[in-house]
């Protein structure tokens, strides 16, 4: 045990990456390698018999919290009646995926010198002057760009709006 519970530990913490829990696994795995010591094949290296044990006690914790995880969030059965489901109706859900389709392949239309700055800025939060940064370019044409293909964007929606485009 003196010998290897250092590389037990570290493994455990890394899988863990708590120190409480982690004893806890490097014990619970000194305790069933010690039941289990009448199997240990000794033409084979102890050290790798041992992190052996260690992986499948990870995963056992792993299990174990996920489980309770999933419990800490669970509502009476009495007061889950009343729980309405939050999910949209198939209808909406295909109309919602159709609709991020239609954006994706209207962005996708942009010149690359107007979509670049949007999808910076817009979904990947940058402020215009590090898009600028990130661009090579100024601030104001940052601002300039997002304007245009702000535009390009809805005429290109609009073209291809269902009403329209049937």
């Amino acid at each position: 045990m003196d010998r290897h519970r250092a590389s037990v530990f570290r493994y455990a913490r890394g899988q863990v990456r708590d120190d409480d829990e982690a004893l806890d696994v490097t014990q619970e795995c000194f305790v069933s390698a010690f039941a289990a010591l009448r199997r240990y094949d000794p033409a084979r290296p102890f050290r790798t018999w041992l992190l052996a044990i260690t992986v499948n006690k990870c995963r056992d914790w792993a299990r174990r919290r996920a489980v309770r995880r999933f419990f800490a969030f669970a509502v009476p059965l009495d007061d889950a009646l009343s729980v309405a489901d939050g999910a949209p109706d198939p209808e909406g859900a295909l109309s919602s995926v159709q609709e991020v389709a239609r954006i994706r392949r209207a962005l996708a239309a942009l010149p690359a010198n107007l979509r670049e700055p949007l999808v910076l800025c817009t979904l990947d939060g940058l402020d215009q002057t590090e898009a600028g940064d990130v661009l090579g370019i100024s601030r104001k044409a940052v601002e300039t760009r997002i304007y245009r293909a702000r535009q390009r964007l809805a005429e290109i929606m609009e073209e291809n709006s269902p009403k329209t485009a049937g």
